[in-house]
């Protein structure tokens, strides 16, 4: 019974800060992939990395991958599943709002449409290069996508 509840406080609460753990897609994670368009050595940061499949895909094409997941079950899937690719990949279990970013060449996101604003927000704060965002299924208010692609939506910061 009390792994029950701890499991649904773990899974569940996420949802006040961010999104719940719904994996990504394979054919998503490519096509973000791809419209992000980074390139060996590039740098990208994933909020909400769940069982860090996106990340691994990322690293496995050379890419420097930074994940931040709240649950801790979930970092230490995430942890496992990028082993192999462990100098490329960093997870931070923590809430993402809460720390600094590293500056990212792109960033992935898979979260509810009422965080989308305050995502816009903090990436115009953070990020002192450009970037570029991929958000799996929701758009950033009052801008337009330059790309949209199979539920993938790119955005650039210059």
């Amino acid at each position: 019974m009390y792994v029950l509840v701890a499991l649904i406080l773990l899974f569940g609460l996420v949802v006040f800060v961010g999104a719940p753990y719904l994996p990504t897609l394979k054919k998503q994670s490519e096509e973000a992939l791809k419209l992000l368009d980074l390139k060996p050595g590039q740098t990208m940061l994933e909020l909400g990395c769940g069982d860090g499949r996106v990340l691994r895909a990322a690293a496995q094409k050379g890419i420097r991958s930074i994940g931040y997941e709240l649950n801790p079950i979930l970092v230490i899937i995430a942890k496992i599943v990028t082993w192999k690719h462990r100098k490329n990949v960093q997870i931070i279990w923590g809430n993402y709002w809460l720390k600094k970013w590293p500056e990212a060449d792109g960033i992935y996101v898979f979260l509810l449409d009422k965080y989308m604003k305050k995502l816009d927000k903090k990436i115009i704060q953070s990020q002192t290069t450009p970037t570029t965002l991929a958000s799996y299924t929701f758009k950033v208010p009052g801008k337009k996508p330059a790309i949209q692609s199979n539920g993938i939506f790119l955005y650039r910061y210059e």
